[in-house]
């Protein structure tokens, strides 16, 4: 049994949570959140905590029991505080802008790229290098922050690309001459 889904979640007093089968409602000052798990676990809210328990001792429910814990434990945070991830562009002539619900990449290539952001998700760029994505989705930032990064990834001789602020890039040699 997963020591992470053994404990209750407590839920704030500025959270709502509603809780239909295996489907999870969170609603709270930043946003609302919704999330379907698997049969193989019960969710129960008693008004103050929500407790999550395996259904039986299958293989999925004993791996389910945790992840479900902590993906709720993550929605709960989420709404009251968002999560971010904040990216910088490196490179001569590389930036970034937000048009909407647009963000334009210039990054090298012949045409700009364009990349859709989705409904819960806010990006702000700075300095146009400096990109922030926030929401209260710990899984939507994330996917978000990897989307873009995939457009450049960080080449390793010169550092140019997208990454992640605090990410370690390991710098090749170059092609020595003799």
């Amino acid at each position: 049994m997963s020591r992470i889904g053994k404990s209750p979640l407590e839920i704030p007093p500025s959270v709502k949570v509603g809780i239909e089968e295996t489907k999870v409602v969170v609603e709270g000052p930043k946003g609302r959140l919704e999330q379907a798990f698997a049969e193989a676990v019960s969710i129960e809210a008693d008004g103050k905590q929500i407790w999550v328990r395996p259904r039986g001792h299958s293989r999925l429910a004993r791996a389910m029991h945790g992840t479900a814990a902590s993906i709720i434990r993550s929605m709960i945070r989420g709404v009251q505080e968002p999560f971010f991830k904040e990216l910088e562009i490196v490179g001569v002539g590389f930036k970034a802008t937000v048009n909407a619900h647009m963000l334009d990449l210039n990054l090298g290539y012949s045409h700009p790229i364009r990349y859709e952001i989705p409904s819960n998700v806010t990006v702000n760029v700075s300095e146009s290098t400096k990109i922030r994505v926030e929401s209260p989705s710990k899984f939507l930032v994330g996917q978000v922050a990897a989307d873009i990064k995939h457009f450049y990834p960080v080449e390793p001789y010169k550092g140019k690309g997208v990454r992640i602020v605090g990410e370690f890039v390991r710098h090749k040699e170059g092609k020595k001459t003799a």
